[in-house]
């Protein structure tokens, strides 16, 4: 008799749910949507997430830019509403006065350049760093090399091309180092390519950018010693925000700025802007789980109220087979059964249907030029089976216990 139970087990589970059809389909239309939602909204956000990170992408996360800006208080006989700029020597200033920092270098750009070579020309933004910039924003050097510390010692007429710029005079393509190209009247042999194409940018983007020497860029274009913009990073374990507000207050004794003039100079700090992005998806996240498990609960809630009335049309019959040998663990199993595999298979199509429609989004993606993924992990996965595996336990537990409380006698009276 025993075998006959083992083996007839997942028939009489279907014959249940079938005969408790509509409550059947709603509960588990409940939870299919709750574990779809939750992995497609999963997907989504972290798709997100990834596209926004991409934009920082080879951007030092522990740097921060600087840049003078009016005065809006007086002081020291100074007016309000001054103009000021950084120097040269501001670079050292800040090295011997703010020992947090690492690297601190300085900006100086020119937009509506024009660049040329030989019939071929574009519109460039040109810059001038130093050869610490590349530990600001990280170049990705195709061909040749970045500015180097002897090219800003000697003023040496180089340059390095953007992506968009070599594409505008170099359409047949090739390695552009040793060729000459004319830029505001001067000529610069040009010694790489930079193909970044990163979102986050100083002064203009790289791909349009021509990147000189900085001292060259000063005697050029008569700038003397000043510059227009600070780069810098922050040593490891130091925050950014509060070496941000020592170079503030360093540079306002410098130049006789008011202390609490908080406007008088503009910063970018990026450790703050990835912080955000972090926090906003970690919030979003924390949402989703929160919503997604409310519905999951709810469906379980109505798993648990098809196997109470389940258990109550088959009253007689419970009995019958406890009268023919159906041992109490018996019932508990086919009950839970029942309750786990109606969870589990309604969550396993809203798995199946989240990862077709995550996949149609990246495919969407991929054929727009995104290079990131919206499609959820293995592990998170797992974990919604497991989570469906527990509700779907807990919610025929208190039907499965009622069950085996009917005894034989009791049944056969309510024949």
């Amino acid at each position: 008799m025993k075998n006959i139970f083992d083996l007839d087990r997942l028939k009489e589970i279907l014959d249940t749910l079938t005969r408790n059809r509509s409550r059947t389909i709603l509960t588990g239309f409940g939870i299919f949507w709750g574990v779809f939602m939750l992995l497609a909204m999963s997907g989504g956000g972290k798709g997100l997430k990834n596209i926004l990170t991409d934009t920082f992408d080879g951007f030092a996360q522990n740097s921060v830019i600087i840049g003078p800006n009016t005065t809006t208080k007086a002081w020291k006989g100074f007016k309000r509403g001054r103009d000021w700029a950084f120097h040269n020597d501001d670079v050292n200033y800040l090295k011997s006065n703010v020992p947090e920092l690492d690297v601190v270098t300085p900006v100086l750009s020119r937009w509506g350049s024009r660049a040329v070579f030989g019939e071929n020309s574009s519109d460039v933004i040109l810059k001038g760093l130093d050869a610490d910039y590349g530990l600001i924003e990280t170049p990705k050097m195709k061909y040749g090399r970045f500015i180097s510390r002897m090219d800003v010692i000697q003023g040496r007429k180089v340059c390095v091309l953007g992506k968009r710029v070599y594409d505008n005079l170099f359409p047949q393509g090739g390695d552009p180092c040793g060729q000459y190209v004319k830029v505001g009247g001067i000529y610069y042999e040009v010694i790489g390519l930079n193909v970044s194409a990163t979102n986050m940018s100083i002064n203009g983007s790289a791909d349009r950018s021509v990147v000189i020497p900085i001292n060259l860029f000063q005697s050029a274009f008569n700038r003397g010693n000043e510059v227009e913009l600070l780069a810098m990073t922050v040593r490891p374990g130091n925050s950014s925000t509060a070496v941000q507000e020592k170079v503030r207050q360093a540079l306002y004794r410098r130049y006789y700025i008011h202390p609490q003039d908080k406007s008088a100079m503009i910063a970018v700090n990026a450790e703050r802007m990835y912080s955000m992005v972090d926090s906003l998806f970690k919030g979003l996240n924390l949402l989703v789980w929160l919503v997604g498990l409310g519905t999951l609960l709810a469906g379980a809630v109505g798993v648990s109220n098809i196997m109470m009335v389940t258990v109550r049309e088959r009253t007689t019959e419970i009995g019958i087979r406890r009268a023919i040998g159906a041992t109490p663990r018996m019932i508990l199993g086919q009950i839970m059964s029942e309750s786990v595999i109606l969870t589990v298979s309604a969550g396993a199509l809203g798995i199946m249907f989240s990862v077709l429609l995550l996949s149609a989004v990246d495919m969407l993606a991929g054929s727009m030029g995104v290079g990131t993924s919206f499609q959820v992990s293995f592990g998170t996965a797992v974990l919604a089976v497991s989570v469906l595996a527990v509700l779907g336990l807990a919610a025929g537990l208190a039907p499965a216990l009622r069950a085996m409380a009917v005894k034989p006698v009791d049944a056969m009276r309510d024949e």
